[in-house]
C-alpha cells in the first residue's frame, strides 16, 4: 500500500446515511469490523514501510590515518602506492581544503561532536583540569555522531585510537559505540602492549572492559579485522551501521612488516629536501593545488640533507622508507575491509569518508631526556628499524616534505597543520571524480551524517542542554545541488595550547607565536599564498580589524584561556 493509500477508504464507499438501509445492528458491527480490519493492515503496513525507510539509509564507514602527509595519497599525486583509497576518489570528490585541529585529541573531539574542542571538553591535549572546555574529556554539552545514530537505529562499530580519556565514563562504549576495541592513549607500540609514550604499557578496552593486546598482531591488520568482525555480527538484520575505523597508522613508532616497506628502498635516497619538491610538483599536476604555488621556506629545525653524513642519509632514507611502507598497509587493509563489505552486499549503499586527523608530524620522543625511559625497551638502530622494539620518528625534515606545500605541519595552526586530506564516496555522491577546492572542516561530517540517517540533532540530550552544531551538511554540493558548501561569511576559528587561526572567506589570522597575544596574529590571503608566506596586516588593516573582532567573539563564546590551564592530574599526551 502506498503511502497516499494509508487512511484512504474511499473504495468501501460508506456514508453515514447508508446506514438505514441495513435491517439490524448485526449489519452495522459488520461494517465496524471492515473498518478495523482495514486500519489494521494499514498500520502493520505504515510500520513496515517505516522499517524500510531504515534499512534503506546508508551505511557510514569513517576512516582516519593517523598523522598522514598532505600529499602522500596516490590520488592526491603521492608517490606511495594507495589503489583503494584512489578508487574510492575516483569514483567520489577529493577536498583541498579540508581543514582538521592541529593535534589528534581536539580533532576527534569535534570529529565526533561536530563542535569546538573546547565546547567539547578537548582544549587542551592530556590535560585534565576543572575549568570549563579543558576537561580532557567529552563533555555533556556535546552528543556524540555514534549515540544519535544508535537511537536512530544504526548498528554503532569504533576500532582503533580513542584518545579521549581514560575514564570509566569517558570509554566509547559509554558514548553510543555499540562494540569497540580501542586503543585510549594517543599511540602505542603496532605490534604489542608495550607503550610508545612512556615505560610500562598501553591501556586497551573491548566495550568498556580492559583487554591486552596480543603480541604479533600488526595494528591495521588486528583493527580492519575488529571492524569487519563487528559488521557481521548483524549483518543479517539488515539494520544500517556506522563504522568507525580510526587506524594508529602512519604515527610513530614508524614499525611495518618488510613486505610493504621494501618496496620503497631506495625511493628516498635523495633526502627530504628533494621529496618536498617532487610533492609540491605531483600536486600541482594532480590538480590539489595551482600551478604558481612555490613552497614557504623550510622550518627552523630542519638539517639541510647535505649536511648529513652518508651513514645519517641512510638512517633518513629508511625512516621514510617505513613510514611509506605503513601508509601501503594502510590502503592494503581499506581495501580489505571493501572487499568484505562489496562480499556482502553493502558496498554500494555505503557512504565513505576517508581523512587524515592533522598535518605530518614531527616529533621524535625518543630523543628527547624526558622520554628516556623509552630507552629501556626500545632503540633506533639502523639495523632494527621498524620491528617490534624499533622507535623510530621521521621528525620535521620529512614532515616538512609530508606539508607540502604549506607551513610547518602537526602541533601549528598554520595550514600545514591543519589542512589535510579527504576522499568523500557514496550513494549520496552524484559527482565523481572531481576536486573541491572551496573551505571545508571536519565540523561539516556530523551534519552530514545526521542528514543521510534522517536524523534530527536535539537541542538537548540526557537531561543536558547540548551546543548547535558549527558545520554545514556536504550533502547538497555532493549531490550535486549546490556548488559550494560554505559562503564567503561563514568563519571558522580554533586554538589549542596557544597555537590560533580564524578563517573567514579566504582571509585568514594564524597565531603560532609563543607565548600567545592577540597582537601576533599575521593576516594572509589564502586566495594566492596557502603557504603564509606574506603577512598583509599592516596593508589590509580593515580586513585584519574585521578578522581580530570575528577572533574575540569566537574566544569569549569558546571561553578560551592563554596560557591553557595547569592540570589537576599528571599530564598524558
Amino acid at each position: 500500500m502506498k503511502k497516499s493509500q494509508l487512511f484512504d477508504f474511499s473504495h468501501v464507499h460508506i456514508k453515514a446515511y447508508k446506514f438505514k438501509k441495513y435491517k439490524s445492528i448485526t449489519h452495522v458491527f459488520s461494517i465496524l469490523l471492515v473498518f478495523g480490519i482495514i486500519l489494521s493492515c494499514s498500520e502493520k503496513d505504515a510500520k513496515k514501510e517505516a522499517k524500510k525507510k531504515i534499512y534503506e539509509r546508508p551505511n557510514i564507514v569513517l576512516i582516519v590515518a593517523d598523522d598522514l602527509g598532505y600529499g602522500d595519497i596516490g590520488c592526491y599525486g603521492g608517490d606511495i602506492q594507495t589503489p583503494n583509497i584512489d578508487a574510492l576518489a575516483h569514483k567520489g570528490i577529493k577536498f583541498s581544503s579540508f581543514h582538521t585541529a592541529p593535534m589528534c585529541a581536539p580533532t576527534r573531539a569535534m570529529l565526533l561532536s561536530g563542535n569546538d574542542n573546547h565546547i567539547a571538553g578537548m582544549g587542551g591535549q592530556g590535560r585534565i583540569t576543572t575549568e570549563f572546555g579543558y576537561e580532557g574529556k567529552l563533555t555533556n554539552r556535546i552528543v556524540t555522531i555514534p549515540a544519535l545514530l544508535r537511537d536512530a537505529g544504526y548498528h554503532t562499530y569504533m576500532a582503533g585510537k580513542w584518545h579521549l580519556g581514560k575514564e570509566p565514563e569517558s570509554n566509547p562504549h559509554q558514548k553510543g559505540f555499540e562494540h569497540s576495541f580501542v586503543l585510549l592513549e594517543g599511540a602505542g607500540n603496532h605490534y604489542n602492549n608495550r607503550s610508545a609514550l612512556h615505560n610500562g604499557y598501553s591501556n586497551y578496552t573491548e566495550d568498556g572492559d580492559s583487554i591486552s593486546w596480543k603480541a604479533g598482531n600488526y595494528s591495521t591488520d588486528f583493527y580492519t579485522d575488529k571492524i569487519i568482525e563487528y559488521i557481521d555480527l548483524n549483518k543479517d538484520d539488515k539494520q544500517p551501521f556506522f563504522a568507525f575505523a580510526t587506524y594508529t597508522s602512519p604515527h610513530w613508532p614508524l614499525q611495518v612488516d618488510e613486505k610493504y616497506w621494501k618496496k620503497y628502498k631506495g625511493q628516498y635516497d635523495d633526502g627530504y629536501e628533494k621529496l618536498r619538491e617532487r610533492r609540491l610538483n605531483s600536486l600541482k599536476k594532480a590538480g590539489i593545488i595551482p600551478n604558481e604555488i612555490i613552497a614557504p621556506p623550510s622550518h627552523e629545525d630542519v638539517v639541510p640533507w647535505d649536511s648529513l653524513s652518508p651513514k645519517d642519509q641512510m638512517k633518513e632514507a629508511r625512516k621514510m622508507e617505513l613510514y611509506a611502507g605503513m601508509v601501503d598497509n594502510l590502503d592494503y587493509n581499506i581495501g580489505r575491509l571493501i572487499t568484505h563489505l562489496k562480499d556482502i552486499g553493502e558496498y554500494e549503499n555505503t557512504l565513505f569518508v576517508f581523512m587524515s586527523d592533522n598535518g605530518a608530524a614531527y616529533r621524535d620522543f625518543i630523543s628527547h631526556d624526558s622520554f628516556g625511559s623509552l630507552k629501556d625497551y626500545y632503540n633506533d638502530d639502523y639495523d632494527n628499524m621498524g620491528n617490534a622494539n624499533s622507535y623510530i620518528s621521521y621528525g620535521p625534515q620529512w614532515a616538512e616534505a609530508g606539508s607540502s606545500p604549506f607551513r610547518y605541519f602537526k602541533d601549528y595552526a598554520t595550514q600545514g597543520g591543519i589542512n589535510t586530506t579527504m576522499v568523500i564516496k557514496g550513494p549520496n555522491v552524484t559527482r565523481e571524480n572531481e576536486i573541491h577546492h572551496g573551505f571545508t572542516s571536519l565540523l561539516d561530517l556530523a551534519p552530514t551524517f545526521y542528514e543521510v540517517a534522517n536524523v534530527k540533532y536535539p537541542e538537548a540530550y540526557d537531561g543536558n542542554k547540548v551546543y548547535p552544531l558549527r558545520g554545514n551538511s556536504l550533502i547538497p554540493f555532493v549531490s550535486g545541488e549546490t556548488n559550494e558548501i560554505h559562503d564567503s561569511d561563514y568563519v571558522f576559528g580554533l586554538e589549542h595550547y596557544g597555537h590560533a587561526m580564524l578563517r573567514k572567506g579566504h582571509w585568514k589570522i594564524t597565531n603560532f607565536t609563543r607565548p600567545f597575544k592577540v597582537e601576533n596574529f599575521a593576516l594572509y590571503d589564502l586566495s594566492n599564498d596557502i603557504g603564509e608566506q606574506n603577512d598583509l596586516k599592516e596593508f589590509e588593516k580593515e580586513k585584519y580589524a574585521e578578522l581580530l573582532k570575528e577572533w574575540m567573539k569566537f574566544s569569549d563564546e569558546i571561553k578560551i584561556q592563554t596560557p591553557t590551564p595547569k592540570p589537576i592530574a599528571k599530564e598524558t599526551l
